[in-house]
């Protein structure tokens, strides 16, 4: 009986073992290139599944084995980094007067939730209401002829919009500051329908770079969207849903591949511009642990990281409750407190708004 109850006991430690290693390896995938591990670069996104798993353990080990606790505590330190990346627990600061309010948000065309009738003015009244210096819009598309432009224009001094799609479909990306803008330049990069836009803006005496980007989509349609759903919920047969999660995992792979050499144009461009104070945001459609992220975050600090606090989903589609949407900025600024709103639902994405201290020269 001992020796079965040994043998039970290292069964479960090897399990534990193994979920571990899957935690650390998914953890830590960030770091591999899709161009260049292609069937690697998904395993981020299986990171929460890995973490939650271990956690498990943690309650096993309480029960059975007081010992043993020390091997899912050891794997949570190991992990302890992407972990923090994807759920930082930071307490709420207060807001410094002098800090810059910046807010990311896909409005997905002000009609990405139909709940609204009026979804520009929704948008618009609540984004008045934060008191921004500068907001960075995606999907800044006034396909009902909402003439959003000019009334951007009534609150912010400052305002432009750029139509980054060199295809038949329109992408704009918004900028609205109430600080002059000194120049607008196009990070190139081949998207038919995505891009980056550089402003460099006088606060002060600084010239202040904010990069505003939509980058390339998971490329997953409508039905690819529901049967990712039916699989969740159990609704579909083992066999079909192998199937299903090859397909799906090859195509979020090719949005993957994409971004990755986008973003390192974009990582590029920051480095040829690093005397300037940079902010860089948007909605990046990739999560907390993707080469995407990373690779943006290289010489930036991550703004929602180090001043954020929880899960953070940005995005807001039933299933795909993820954090795709992401701010960093240069060693110029302090990221003070940085949230995502999710009682703001006028789209499928919900706004980031942050505020940042200029440090001291």
């Amino acid at each position: 009986m001992k020796h079965l109850k040994a043998f039970f006991l290292n069964l479960i430690a090897g399990a534990n073992i193994m979920t571990i290693v899957l935690m650390l390896l998914a953890g830590y995938s960030d770091h591999l290139s899709p161009v260049q591990f292609p069937r690697l670069c998904c395993m981020g996104m299986v990171f929460p599944f890995t973490v939650v798993a271990n956690l498990l353990f943690v309650a096993v080990w309480a029960f059975l084995s007081w010992r043993r606790l020390l091997i899912p505590i050891v794997g949570f330190l190991l992990a302890f980094p992407p972990i923090r990346i994807y759920m930082p627990l930071h307490t709420r600061a207060e807001v410094p007067e002098e800090s810059l309010c910046v807010i990311s948000y896909n409005v997905c065309g002000y009609g990405g939730n139909y709940k609204y009738e009026h979804a520009f003015d929704t948008v618009f009244s609540y984004l008045k209401s934060k008191r921004p210096d500068i907001v960075c819009i995606q999907e800044d598309n006034d396909e009902r002829n909402q003439r959003t432009f000019e009334r951007w224009g009534e609150y912010f001094e400052y305002a432009d919009t750029f139509n980054v799609g060199k295809s038949k479909v329109k992408n704009y990306v918004g900028f609205y500051t109430r600080f002059p803008i000194l120049k607008r330049e196009v990070i190139p990069y081949e998207s038919p329908t995505n891009g980056s836009v550089a402003y460099f803006l006088k606060i002060g005496t600084d010239t202040v770079i904010v990069i505003n980007s939509h980058l390339e989509t998971s490329h997953l349609n409508a039905s690819d969207r529901n049967r990712y759903q039916e699989m969740i919920e159990g609704d579909m047969q083992r066999d079909t849903v192998q199937a299903e999660t090859f397909a799906l995992m090859a195509k979020l792979s090719e949005g993957m591949q994409i971004r990755a050499r986008h973003v390192e144009i974009i990582h590029q461009y920051i480095e040829d511009h690093r005397q300037y104070p940079v902010i860089s945001c948007g909605d990046f459609n990739d999560t907390p642990i993707s080469y995407a992220r990373h690779t943006m975050a290289k010489g930036l600090n991550d703004c929602f990281v180090e001043a954020g606090r929880g899960l953070g989903f940005s995005f807001n589609r039933k299933g795909f409750n993820v954090r795709i949407d992401h701010m960093m900025c240069s060693d110029h600024f302090e990221p003070v407190v940085c949230e995502i709103d999710n009682k703001m639902d006028a789209s499928d994405h919900y706004p980031l708004l942050c505020w940042l201290k200029m440090r001291a020269k």
